[in-house]
């Protein structure tokens, strides 16, 4: 399946059904009087967040959604029924914007969350409706309201613990694939990765979700290499592993490009808990890798953040360092987590 993560659709909810002009007209009542049916409301359209899905890939062939218009009014004050719902199924995390992609409409973060995007219009009234102590006969019924239109943005921002970083090739899918189940695929050429992938990884009886984003390049967020675009993805990681590649030629330089691309992203991404490891060590002679781990201390040094970690030392093929660096993340992400239970368990219990 492709992955997904942006779509623009174009919703409608439906029109209210209109009133009947109608008369009771039976053997032996001379004036029976108006008995003319409301008209049904309309159709609402709705996005529903559901699991099973993890893309987007279904508005790309489908971006137009209209829901049923209610159903017209009938006599014997029979009222017309409601419209179906347009109903759009979206994975967990999907974000739903206005046309100008900046005004947020909805943020579905849990299985079964429901949001109304479009309400759908009233059922015009019929004519029993009008009958006064002065009008026992009215002639007229309302046609009813029109539904709204509107064009809205869906974005994907994967729901992760922790986010996996760094320049092409840092050995960020291999890593991946060594400590979670999943098959992201791995090549000896830069930008092998194109779409996010996400793993479960299990250390010590806890468990996380760890996301891999396709690799950052120097000028990222002016749209060079594959953009950074797929930043949006580790938005609500809890923490970040920066891998860079011991083999590279600058290990400090390569650590400052992709601090460079978080800040100019934003979102607070360059303030996140990180942890910064050195990467293919079983590729190097113990010379170069003491040169590299200085190079990058010092440039950690001099770009500062908060939540910066002791400099670690893996093999994704060996696993050496592998162990070590699972744990870190596990810890800073139960650490959060305690500490977005504690508020919720101080309150006291309220009647």
């Amino acid at each position: 399946m492709k992955f997904l993560d942006q779509a623009r659709v174009q919703v409608r909810s439906g029109d209210g059904g209109a009133g009947c002009v109608s008369f009771r007209r039976e053997k032996f009542i001379e004036f029976g009087g108006p008995d003319g049916g409301d008209g049904g409301r309309g159709g609402d359209v709705v996005a529903l967040c559901v699991e099973g899905l993890n893309t987007l890939i279904d508005y790309r062939y489908q971006q137009h959604f209209k829901a049923k218009t209610g159903g017209h009014g009938m006599g014997k004050n029979r009222a017309g029924g409601r419209g179906a719902d347009a109903v759009l199924k979206v994975p967990v995390g999907t974000q739903i914007y206005e046309e100008d992609g900046e005004t947020l409409i909805a943020d579905l973060t849990e299985v079964g969350q429901r949001v109304v995007i479009c309400k759908g219009g009233n059922g015009g009234f019929g004519n029993a409706h009008f009958t006064t102590s002065t009008n026992r006969a009215p002639r007229r019924a309302n046609p009813g309201q029109e539904g709204e239109e509107r064009i809205i943005l869906l974005r994907l921002k994967l729901i992760a613990d922790a986010g996996l970083i760094g320049l092409p090739n840092a050995g960020k899918s291999t890593f991946l694939a060594t400590v979670t189940a999943a098959k992201p695929k791995i090549a000896d050429y830069p930008f092998t990765t194109l779409y996010p992938g996400l793993g479960v990884v299990g250390i010590d009886d806890r468990e996380f979700v760890l996301a891999d984003i396709p690799g950052l390049i120097e000028g990222a967020h002016e749209g060079h290499g594959l953009g950074d675009r797929f930043l949006g993805h580790v938005e609500r990681c809890r923490a970040l592993l920066h891998l860079i590649d011991a083999t590279g030629e600058h290990a400090g330089r390569d650590y400052k490009i992709v601090r460079g691309e978080l800040a100019a992203y934003g979102a607070g991404l360059d303030e996140k808990p990180e942890i910064v490891a050195l990467s293919k060590i079983d590729a190097v002679d113990a010379a170069h890798l003491k040169k590299q781990r200085e190079r990058l201390k010092r440039a950690m040094a001099s770009a500062g953040g908060p939540g910066k970690q002791a400099l670690l030392s893996l093999s994704s093929a060996s696993g050496a360092g592998v162990a070590e660096a699972l744990r870190a993340i596990a810890d800073i992400i139960e650490k959060q987590r305690a500490e977005e239970r504690a508020p919720r368990e101080a309150q006291p219990w309220t009647p």
